[in-house]
């Protein structure tokens, strides 16, 4: 098909909705910043797959890296002396299409300089009452949560407890027991049983995860099975996902290193690591949280759809 699957109408308010977001952060004196869409590193996580192209550098041909997010290069401009920033970008992701995504999608990542994720959410939330006219959203640990819904607790669980939880609840898969690996069946778990169950009335924000799923946030100097990183839930939908930001250089390292040691675990390609952002957490990152925020699924909210294909103009399928 090579009509517009987003109508006329709605392309006018997704306008509409992007320039009050801009208008939430100039208000606010945060910055608007454009960063590449190629570089030479990319995400090392297990649970992400970046498209990649090969580029004819003078030196020879070298493989670039669509991103995932633009995180890694924001965080370079605050080391570089920026002040609080937000950008709204395309972003990548080589998984397959379907109601709520789009290889190719817009997203919206900001940095906030001196907030922890607490105060973060609390932004997150403010937004989402000005663009979705939400009530004021709920918040419950991630540990709260999968006990309330599962009677699991996920800080000290085995991986025998979560196969007998799947056995019990018929959603055993070959795939996901054969070779049982804790931090998927955790997150397929935490999805099947938890996810659907927040979020219906106002959105709902779960935060300190498992330190395991700490990806590139600061682990909880009171809790140390915990990590400051939150996401936040609306309606069925993953809206957002932040950290409070790890600083430390040498624990990024070895988080990445240990990635992609589970990624060849796992039988998959490790990922180069982006050394330009390991040189700006040596030469210093500031303290920050920072969140990355769907745009398209925004707009499926705000629009009241049901379909990420209804609020972008073309899908994968007819790009």
């Amino acid at each position: 098909m090579w009509q517009a699957t987003m109508s006329w109408e709605d392309a006018q308010k997704r306008a509409d909705i992007i320039m009050r977001v801009r208008g939430f952060f100039h208000d606010k004196g945060v910055i608007e910043v454009e960063t590449p869409l190629l570089s030479a590193g990319t995400v090392t996580d297990v649970y992400l797959d970046a498209f990649s192209t090969d580029y004819q550098f003078p030196v020879g041909k070298k493989p670039l890296y669509l991103q995932t997010s633009p995180e890694f290069a924001m965080k370079r401009l605050l080391a570089s002396g920026y002040h609080s920033i937000y950008q709204v970008c395309k972003a990548f992701r080589d998984e397959p299409s379907g109601r709520h995504h789009n290889p190719e999608f817009t997203m919206l990542e900001w940095y906030r300089i001196n907030f922890d994720h607490f105060a973060l959410m609390a932004e997150v939330d403010a937004l989402l009452q000005l663009i979705l006219s939400t009530q004021a959203a709920n918040q419950i640990s991630y540990q709260e949560a999968f006990l309330k819904h599962t009677g699991i607790d996920p800080l000290s669980c085995t991986t025998e407890h979560l196969v007998s939880f799947l056995v019990k609840n018929n959603k055993a898969a070959d795939w996901l027991i054969k070779v049982p690996d804790f931090d998927t069946l955790l997150q397929f778990i935490f999805c099947e049983f938890v996810e659907v169950n927040i979020g219906k009335e106002r959105p709902c924000f779960v935060y300190d995860f498992p330190v395991s799923q700490a990806s590139l946030a600061k682990r909880s100097e009171i809790d140390s099975r915990v990590a400051h990183r939150f996401e936040c839930y609306y309606r069925g939908i993953e809206l957002a996902n932040g950290f409070n930001e790890l600083t430390d250089v040498n624990i990024q390292r070895q988080r990445f290193n240990e990635d992609n040691a589970k990624r060849e675990q796992l039988n998959l390609a490790p990922r180069p690591i982006d050394n330009l952002f390991i040189d700006a957490l040596s030469s210093g990152l500031p303290s920050c949280s920072g969140v990355a925020l769907g745009i398209d699924r925004l707009l499926m909210l705000a629009l009241n759809k049901t379909q990420i294909r209804d609020v972008v103009t073309f899908t994968i399928e007819n790009a």
